[in-house]
């Protein structure tokens, strides 16, 4: 049995052989560290190879499965092994491939830019998720990278399609979803390579296949029907959450924002009925008293007042050089009376006097009251 190496935090190891390596976590998390990685960092000169295990059992076990991916992972000369903050143990051994590889090993934490730009991107496609499901750029644009990405598989659906379905090349097929995902991360670790050494043929790449996801989507069009674009946007809304929770390191804090995020998006639903209610409390409780009615008295008092003040002003302006009197005196029937009136007399003659007291006095409405009486018997 081969000897464990423990880890500890900042400290250098050196070695020149196969040899297993194991970490025990006793650091409990802080709210400070919720985009803090722990790494676990070899680097060498020459190619190595690392497995990645979670006990100490498991480096000295022998499985069908380790023997496969030993053929399938990925032969480095620096990786780096992210250490999750809830595991209690992570183990790792390292092979050498070449006799005389020295290679060292160490265990470190730092702030993680990754982390933060995730949690930033699912904090968007949360808040925008309804603006983006309507957006066209932001179709044409999925559209286009998820054909970049997503080309070696498509490939690999349709010759799927074309095999019969009883021929040995469908099996390998079949394994050509794995291999597939397998050969993007491959990819994806060595694009600065990739992009530096053959620019020519991803630049190829990129416009071949950008333009035919750009036919495609061209083709069916941005979403129209409601119902689709609510899908998306409850698509892109669960994959924000899913983004928020996935980029904080430490999970009850990646809870509790997840669900503040949720009640701030809703939060303007309870807020409008909240200010309505205000607003008709605050109405009802300044609306202002109904006037007050004027007694008999009042009203006749106010109405003469209001009159004398009329027919003042009316003499003042019949009095001012605006007023025409020529034009005035032609149109009306009595103009000594309209003088008289201008020069201060009473606007009505006593005979009138007389008869508006006569016809709206207590006596007059009686009467006229007994006449209207009358005149409904009749009828």
């Amino acid at each position: 049995k081969e000897s464990v190496t423990p880890l500890l935090e900042g400290q250098v190891y050196q070695h020149s052989d196969t040899h297993h390596f194991c970490y025990t976590n006793t650091h409990v998390p802080r709210w400070h560290e919720i985009w803090t990685r722990t790494q676990i960092r070899v680097n060498s000169s020459h190619m190595f190879r690392v497995t990645q295990v979670d006990s100490e059992e498991e480096l000295e076990g022998f499985s069908v499965w380790d023997v496969i991916s030993s053929f399938l992972k990925e032969k480095l000369n620096d990786t780096s092994i992210d250490v999750d903050l809830y595991s209690n143990k992570t183990c790792l051994k390292v092979e050498l491939l070449e006799a005389g590889t020295t290679y060292s090993v160490i265990l470190f934490r730092r702030f993680d830019p990754k982390l933060f730009l995730i949690f930033f991107l699912g904090l968007l496609l949360f808040f925008c998720g309804d603006m983006l499901s309507r957006s066209q750029l932001f179709y044409y644009s999925a559209g286009i990278s998820f054909g970049l990405l997503a080309s070696l598989l498509i490939l690999v659906y349709m010759m799927s399609k074309v095999m019969p379905r009883k021929s040995p090349v469908y099996f390998l097929l079949v394994g050509g979803w794995s291999f597939s995902l397998y050969l993007l991360q491959l990819i994806f670790k060595n694009l600065r390579e990739i992009c530096k050494s053959y620019w020519q043929y991803v630049l190829g790449y990129l416009l071949l296949v950008g333009f035919v996801s750009f036919g495609v989507c061209y083709r069916y069009g941005p979403l129209e029907n409601q119902r689709s674009i609510n899908l998306l946007s409850w698509a892109l809304q669960l994959l924000g959450l899913l983004l928020m929770y996935s980029g904080i390191q430490i999970h009850p804090i990646a809870l509790a924002l997840v669900v503040i995020a949720i009640c701030t998006k809703n939060l303007d639903y309870p807020l409008q009925w909240a200010f309505t209610a205000y607003r008709r409390v605050q109405g009802a409780r300044h609306r202002p008293s109904p006037p007050r009615l004027l007694t008999e008295e009042e009203y006749r008092v106010q109405g003469e007042v209001e009159t004398r003040k009329a027919l003042e002003e009316l003499r003042n302006y019949c009095r001012s050089p605006d007023f025409s009197a020529w034009t005035a005196v032609s149109r009306i029937q009595c103009p000594k009376r309209f003088a008289d009136f201008v020069g201060g007399s009473c606007h009505v003659t006593p005979n009138e006097v007389s008869a508006h007291e006569r016809e709206y006095s207590l006596d007059g409405i009686f009467l006229e009251d007994q006449l209207f009486e009358e005149d409904e018997d009749e009828d």
